[in-house]
């Protein structure tokens, strides 16, 4: 996949993936990114973040994005034709204190890449929203939820485990009012004037 001006973020993560892969560098992207592609686009970012699994040198992540245009500016990989940016958050993979996560493949065209599953990546956002109060993780939560199936005894385990009962009722009722916003409404029946 090539990328160019008018690459989305979705395009820039699944390449970026793409190339980690054939380069033999097993890496999941997670984070705003991974709740752009589940959300449809609604939730933005302005970065790509993967994390990588097992042990791989900078200078061969550095080979791996350089075939896609990226060099590597301090911590993070920067495009000269586009805004969006990769980096590589610390591991080990995880979301809060669940470390037993299975990333899933996502292509796009003809290139693929691991990154969390939908469940995952709406608990992602909403440890963002647990544990910073981040109002804009918890829509991107939602709108995660609303587009794909999501595993909502896993959610609500996790979230009880992490301590946070009642932000997954928060949660659940942004749901309810997100997904009755979209539901079109009933007409009423044409009626007559009287008189």
């Amino acid at each position: 996949m090539k990328l160019s001006k008018r690459s989305s973020l979705v395009d820039v993560a699944v390449a970026t993936g793409d190339a980690l892969r054939r380069a033999g560098i097993r890496a999941v992207l997670t984070g705003g990114a991974c709740a752009n592609l589940y959300s449809g686009g609604a939730y933005q970012s302005s970065d790509a973040d993967f994390v990588l699994a097992g042990r791989h040198s900078t200078s061969d992540v550095d080979r791996a994005l350089s075939t896609l245009g990226f060099a590597r500016e301090g911590d993070r990989y920067v495009h000269r034709l586009i805004s969006f940016f990769v980096e590589f958050p610390t591991g080990p993979l995880g979301i809060g204190r669940d470390l037993r996560i299975r990333p899933v493949w996502r292509s796009r065209r003809a290139a693929k890449t691991l990154s969390l599953s939908a469940t995952d990546a709406c608990r992602d956002r909403l440890a963002a929203f647990y544990f910073w109060n981040d109002r804009q993780s918890l829509a991107a939560a939602v709108a995660i939820a609303v587009c794909h199936h999501v595993a909502f005894a896993k959610i609500r385990t996790w979230s009880q485990s992490e301590g946070h009962a009642e932000g997954y009722i928060v949660f659940l009722g942004e749901l309810r009012r997100s997904r009755a916003a979209r539901r079109p409404l009933k007409k009423r029946p044409r009626t007559s004037p009287k008189g």
